[in-house]
């Protein structure tokens, strides 16, 4: 083969591969002509914040922000007790079970193509291919096929570069990574630290709180800057100033992870919290109710909080027996904590067409993905806006060229942002069947209604025609009506935030250092739960790839640069035999405002809380407090033998 008789030799050049290093003023830069544009997706889950920036000069630095509100140092100056701690977390990897796969077929006649590709944002990816092939986006047409789990890894990645290579060859090309692939050259979430000191009154009052962040993002920009928001938003400290710096480093590209940002922020900040609370002597749960956020109060950007419900999540957990009968666990050698997550909501114009086919059912076109049971939920939006069973409902999802435009599935938007455009496609194709069931009745369309699948006049049951009936004339020679067909559309710009508070019940073993995990507890702030069964799913996996953050997962890197963990042999995730024996889920319904039939986003915020309450419940059994992630038993064991905490 040919590919044997190639030598190449390598010359190893400098490479900053750490935050400390890339931040050197003397460090190799990662875009010595500037730093490039960053991707759509952290825009898409709505994890971007305004007002950031990078430098004019080329720099490791991709961008940097700063929130400040009142007086910083004398807030500190009035603090009984200042709480002083550095917390890491490290690059982790989505782990969705489907690698990266695409298939491009090239379109001669066009110059487009078609692509079928696990992707979470089939428009995205049409946008940018038309782009790299220089056509129109109408000629190139994107198939979501079944992700198999993305978790915000699964925007666009490889496509650009499988369609040039298939028009570059005119023949179809097709590419599926391994997992060592995948995880040597996909996008996993960035590794942070956090710099924090957080100052109290005796009392417990909060008077300050200071941060500075600083996430290693790779080698490309993956704006986090929401980190920053979270952590100075969850509370009201009169006193704040808290910084975000983006370094690019020599390593590989990062970006969206399940709520990407928040899991790393709340475990430095909801640690703090809980240690405060200990050296105060006051009920870490009453300190977070007392200083926790309402609707209407200031965010650290100045905007207020929408309609949330962090202080019902917080109340139904403080009700809840693991935390009244805490003492009687601790007895048995187990520690309990507790934490707190939310996410703000991210927010996307969308569409979405519904058709009546001739055996009665509807059929809704969506533009977005079957990640985390859409259809379904959608299903039961779409039967109850028209007054027909779920069963009844057909979804279709992610064809660019068959369905209306839809954001990506992220970010804990699509019920949110999507229910309302089925809504209103629903209503639009109902009030064309009831215009065509009056004009046949002879009755007034405000007198009409639809029961078990027939189109009635209210009061007068006899005088009705099937939904099957109604269809048919609209799809018959010399009809006079038209095919049922509604859009709906809908663009609302203000977010839903979702909060999520949860308890982890831990034993350590003194001896090697391991953490079980005995029980977690989510009580989370759905707005309406559409569909409880999956929702509880979501639920529970997210909880699940909490305790991964908590316990096992990190990507490890020599100085040079290279994954050392680039299998599933060594980069650990949760699997059957780590699971919870108990995870209990409890809904609060506080209404959405502006979400279908109340609800909000319920994705992101099960996956956040958890790494802090199971370190909170760590620290609660033994002691120690452990600041840096994964929690492994090396680590414990060093906290354990001096009883402090370690990094």
């Amino acid at each position: 083969d040919g590919a044997e008789r190639v030598r190449v030799e390598y010359e190893p050049l400098p490479a900053a591969t750490t935050i400390d290093a890339a931040l050197a003023p003397d460090a190799p830069l990662v875009w010595p002509t500037g730093t490039p544009g960053e991707t759509g997706e952290a825009a898409a889950h709505g994890a971007d914040v305004a007002g950031e920036k990078g430098s004019d000069r080329p720099t490791n630095v991709a961008r940097s922000t700063q929130f400040k509100r009142g007086d910083v140092a004398a807030g500190f100056a009035e603090a009984d007790v200042v709480i002083e701690r550095t917390f890491t977390t490290p690059m982790v990897h989505q782990s969705y079970l489907e690698t990266h796969g695409m298939l491009v077929q090239p379109d001669p006649l066009t110059g487009g193509a078609t692509v079928w590709t696990s992707t979470q944002a089939p428009f995205y990816v049409r946008e940018e291919v038309a782009k790299v092939l220089g056509v129109p986006e109408t000629a190139v047409r994107v198939v979501a096929t079944r992700p198999g789990g993305a978790f915000g890894g699964k925007f666009l990645l490889y496509e650009l570069l499988i369609a040039l290579a298939a028009r570059q060859m005119n023949r179809p090309v097709r590419l599926v990574l391994t997992r060592n692939e995948d995880l040597l050259a996909a996008n996993p979430a960035p590794a942070a630290r956090f710099v924090m000191r957080l100052g109290a009154k005796q009392d417990g009052t909060l008077t300050a709180l200071s941060a500075n962040i600083t996430f290693d993002v790779g080698c490309y920009p993956s704006p986090h800057g929401i980190s920053a928001v979270l952590l100075g938003s969850y509370y009201q400290i009169p006193n704040l100033d808290v910084r975000y710096t983006e370094v690019m480093t020599f390593k590989v590209s990062t970006g969206a992870y399940r709520a990407p940002g928040a899991p790393q922020a709340t475990f430095a900040l909801e640690s703090m919290m809980d240690e405060l609370a200990r050296k105060l002597a006051i009920d870490p749960l009453e300190l977070r109710l007392r200083h926790a956020s309402r609707p209407g109060d200031p965010m650290v950007h100045k905007r207020p909080w929408p309609s949330m419900g962090l202080p019902d999540v917080l109340a139904r957990l403080q009700a809840h027996p693991a935390w009244q009968q805490r003492d009687k666990i601790r007895a048995k050698g187990r520690g309990i904590g507790i934490a707190v997550g939310g996410w703000p909501g991210g927010v996307e114009p969308t569409a979405a067409s519904c058709q009546l086919h001739r055996d009665g059912t509807l059929q809704v076109h969506i533009g977005a993905v079957d990640l985390t049971g859409t259809p379904t939920g959608l299903a039961l939006i779409a039967a109850e806006a028209f007054g027909v069973s779920a069963d009844k409902v057909r979804v279709v999802t992610g064809d660019t060229s068959t369905a209306a435009f839809a954001g990506a599935t992220g970010g804990s938007k699509i019920t949110y942002m999507l229910g309302p455009s089925v809504i209103a496609a629903a209503q639009d194709a109902r009030q064309q069947v009831l215009a065509i069931a009056a004009e046949e009745l002879e009755a007034d369309p405000a007198d009409m209604e639809i029961v078990d699948g027939r189109v009635q006049v209210r009061g007068v049951p006899d005088r009705a025609l099937s939904l099957t009936e109604i269809a048919a004339k609209t799809m018959q020679f010399g009809g006079k009506y038209a095919p049922v067909v509604g859009n709906g559309r809908y663009a609302n710009t203000k977010a839903s935030p979702g909060f999520c508070a949860q308890l982890a019940e831990v034993s350590v073993d003194q001896e090697t250092g391991e953490v079980t995990v005995h029980r977690l507890v989510l009580v989370q702030d759905v707005g309406r739960a559409i569909n409880p069964l999956t929702l509880t799913g979501q639920l529970h996996g997210g909880a699940m790839q909490g305790i991964g953050w908590a316990l096992y997962e990190q990507m490890v890197h020599s100085e040079e640069g290279q994954l050392l963990t680039g299998t599933w042999m060594d980069y650990t995730v949760p699997h059957f035999v780590h699971a919870v024996p108990e995870i209990e889920t409890i809904i609060v319904e506080v209404p959405s405002e502006q979400g279908p039939f109340g609800a909000r986003g319920a994705g992101e915020p099960p996956v956040i809380a958890t790494a802090a309450a199971v370190a909170n419940a760590i620290a609660d059994c033994t002691g120690a407090r452990l600041t840096a992630l994964p929690m492994t038993p090396a680590r414990v064991l060093a906290a354990l033998e001096t009883n402090v905490e370690t990094d």
